[in-house]
């Protein structure tokens, strides 16, 4: 399963809290994906990857958006997780990263919510840290801002493009961990933040 975190709803479409859905959706379209379903409180389509471990070379893919909004996002996750069969370590979620600079993005392996309110509520309902995740870098609010207002804020202009091409990455780090597996992926993606920064 791979998962993005983010709010229902049009005011909330184009803010940095919304880095999962929007990652989702891009993956949904690189696939071909068109067709969405409702189902135990989120909305699911699926997809196929190439797997050579996986039975006939393909492996089945759910991608899930949960329409719970973001601090109970663990609630409709836990039950796919339920219905499909799928374990904790075989889910992958995408969510914004205040601690993490402006667009990078880092894939972590199991580990705590430090502090973000979909990752509690996920950890408390799975009940289970060894879910992996892709985290999306968006930097920490200027000056005084208020976090809520950073990252529920709409983008628009250089901010709204510069935000796109960290969704961008962000789905090529979920494609290279559905292909080669979280590992390899974390120290592909991770050591690539690391070395553009030395340039």
């Amino acid at each position: 399963m791979v998962a993005g975190l983010g709010n229902p709803g049009e005011e909330y479409a184009n803010t940095r809290h919304n880095a999962g859905f929007k990652t989702v959706d891009e993956l949904a379209r690189r696939a071909g994906v068109s067709y969405w379903k409702n189902q135990l409180g989120a909305e699911v389509a699926t997809t196929k990857v190439r797997d050579t471990e996986a039975e006939g070379g393909v492996r089945e893919v759910l991608l899930v958006k949960p329409q719970s909004f973001m601090n109970t996002s663990g609630g409709p996750i836990s039950k796919l997780c339920r219905e499909y069969g799928i374990k904790p370590q075989e889910v992958l979620v995408v969510h914004d990263e205040l601690d993490i600079p402006e667009g990078d993005v880092r894939v972590k392996v199991g580990g705590g919510h430090a502090g973000h309110n979909g990752l509690r509520s996920i950890i408390d309902k799975l009940g289970s840290r060894d879910f992996s995740r892709i985290r999306t870098g968006i930097g920490e609010p200027p000056g005084r801002m208020p976090t809520a207002d950073f990252v529920l804020k709409q983008l628009r202009g250089k901010d709204a493009e510069a935000f796109d091409d960290t969704i961008m990455r962000a789905a090529d780090a979920c494609e290279l961990a559905l292909a080669q597996g979280v590992i390899y992926a974390r120290d592909h993606v991770n050591g690539a933040a690391a070395n553009n920064g030395k340039h």
